[in-house]
């Protein structure tokens, strides 16, 4: 059997009232054959116990593309792990695949634990040319696999840009004809059924080819991801274009395409089919996690972004609904926003950069971010919202972010609670793990010239914060983000940075939290 791509773990999710079922898939994509593929999978005993006997995972045709040569299938296995009290390894292998060694492994945390996360974004590069520049375009994958063996995450959260699809625009015939065009010219031309076949073949190659190098094979082999797209993903910018070319044709013809794909790969869905995380009441894809003592809201910030707002009230409802499910047993909310909350308002560096030759990238970038003028409000209610729900749970909410290319840290700090910190929201921004930095200059500006603080409302600010240990405000260097739970459930955000030997660390405490005795552990590791 050819294996054009894969394995690739996703996460679906825990089962049962007494969440005892880490629910895995694993997609492949292989050439057609005569045969169904099989999974056979097992859990490693612990200590000197006996592994358990090999289980078949259920396995489903998500597709066929008779268009390629030969023709391929996009096959997905879906099992369940019964959690227990101690963390287990899970071993699998695919049947018929002989040059593939003898199988993959991943880990699944004990029962009722927080578990070891990575946070990764922009896994890609938004050029040719940019990619053929950087010396070592796959390192930081390779150190998150490092890191992985030698103390196992149990997911893999990817905030955005999985791929990057702006190159379609270079590449395709099809659309050559269309781009010079006048605008009201674009706005009328149709999407044609033979830009259609161009682009969804476009798409599929897109994932096959750059999730299928080696460092990312190995990483998608052992770590359930849970992801969540970024315009990158569609194409540069999307939902931020004027609302005549947005609503065209050929746009909503784009935009059909790359959805079908990043249903297809990023949640291993088939046509028509629903994620087990989706959150009900809406049109998005907006997904839930409640694995007890953690809660994860991923929001899409795409699908229905418009010049005038990033969710649909009906989506945001549907968002807040099912907070309202979340129990007692919930004590740390980690939100999944894939463009930052707490960030600068990029006025004045959009100014200062028209200045310098070669930034409009960057600028359509800036543009596209929470502060821009029509989303503030927006933002506003979401900060509220967070606040309420953090106060009236006493649970600790923390925000994750990419798409800026840069690591940072920030804070929401509500001044209504008589100067305590138990209901701050902690930012926690890492982009990206492949692509590169902005130039010097751009952050030459965010260090020394953009504020660091930012009035989001009466008695209430959002504000950059150095890295604990250092005088920095910003990591200028490719970075992914790991969260680590210790033994008082604290959680230890680590950046880990190309060039650097050692993590920057930002620890999170639980709500009310009572430092214990004696409790002193080393800069970047949980104690």
């Amino acid at each position: 059997m050819g294996l054009k791509l894969g394995p690739i773990l996703s996460f679906r999710g825990l089962k049962g009232d007494t969440k005892r079922q880490w629910r895995v898939s694993v997609l492949i994509v292989r050439d057609s054959g005569e045969n169904d593929p099989s999974l056979e999978w097992q859990a490693a005993g612990t200590g000197a116990a006996p592994a358990t006997a090999s289980t078949k995972a259920t396995a489903t045709l998500l597709a066929t593309f008779p268009d390629a040569t030969p023709a391929r299938q996009v096959w997905r296995f879906d099992f369940g792990v019964t959690l227990n009290q101690n963390p287990q390894k899970i071993s699998y292998r695919i049947e018929g695949i002989e040059d593939e060694g003898s199988g993959w492994e991943f880990h699944v945390p004990a029962k009722g634990a927080i578990p070891n996360i990575a946070y990764t974004s922009c896994t890609g590069f938004s050029s040719n040319k940019l990619m053929q520049k950087t010396e070592d375009p796959y390192g930081m994958v390779r150190n998150l696999v490092r890191q992985h063996e030698g103390s196992p995450y149990h997911l893999l959260l990817m905030g955005g840009d999985q791929v990057y699809a702006d190159s379609m625009f270079d590449t395709l015939s099809q659309l050559h004809d269309w781009l010079p065009l006048p605008r009201q010219e674009k706005i009328a031309h149709p999407y044609t059924p033979e830009m259609a076949r161009a682009v969804e073949h476009f798409y599929r190659e897109l994932y096959v080819k750059r999730w299928g190098q080696k460092e990312l094979k190995e990483l998608f082999a052992s770590i359930p991801t849970f992801m969540m797209w970024d315009d990158h993903d569609i194409f540069d910018g999307w939902g931020s274009y004027d609302p005549g070319l947005q609503a065209s044709d050929v746009y909503q013809g784009l935009f059909a395409s790359a959805r079908a794909s990043f249903s297809l790969f990023q949640l291993q869905l088939a046509k028509d089919e629903a994620h087990p995380a989706k959150i009900p009441g809406q049109q998005a894809f907006s997904q839930g996690l409640n694995l007890g003592p953690l809660a994860i809201l991923a929001l899409d910030m795409r699908s229905e972004r418009s010049d005038s707002e990033v969710i649909s009230q009906a989506s945001w409802k549907a968002a807040y609904d099912w907070l309202d499910t979340l129990t007692g047993e919930c004590t740390h909310l980690l939100v999944m926003s894939s463009i930052p909350v707490v960030h600068p308002d990029f006025t004045e560096l959009e100014k200062a950069l028209s200045i310098f030759p070669g930034q409009q990238e960057l600028e359509d970038d800036l543009r596209d971010q929470w502060n821009s003028t029509p989303h503030k409000q927006e933002r506003l209610r979401l900060i509220h919202r967070l606040l309420d729900f953090s106060g009236s749970r006493q649970n600790r909410v923390t925000l994750l972010s990419g798409d800026v290319h840069v690591g940072a840290l920030g804070v929401i700090r509500d001044l209504r609670s008589n100067g305590g910190t138990n209901q701050d929201i902690l930012q926690l921004t890492s982009s990206g793990i492949i692509h590169p930095p902005p130039q010097g200059a751009a952050l030459f500006f965010l260090e020394n010239v953009v504020g660091k603080e930012m009035s989001a409302d009466r008695d209430i600010s959002s504000v950059m914060l150095e890295f604990p240990g250092t005088r920095q405000f910003y990591i200028g260097a490719r970075n992914w983000l790991a969260l680590e739970p210790d033994a008082q459930r604290r959680i230890w955000a680590n950046w880990h940075v190309e060039g650097q030997r050692y993590p920057y660390t930002q620890v999170i405490l639980p709500v009310n939290f009572e430092m214990p005795k004696a409790s002193v552990g080393k800069i970047g590791r949980p104690a």
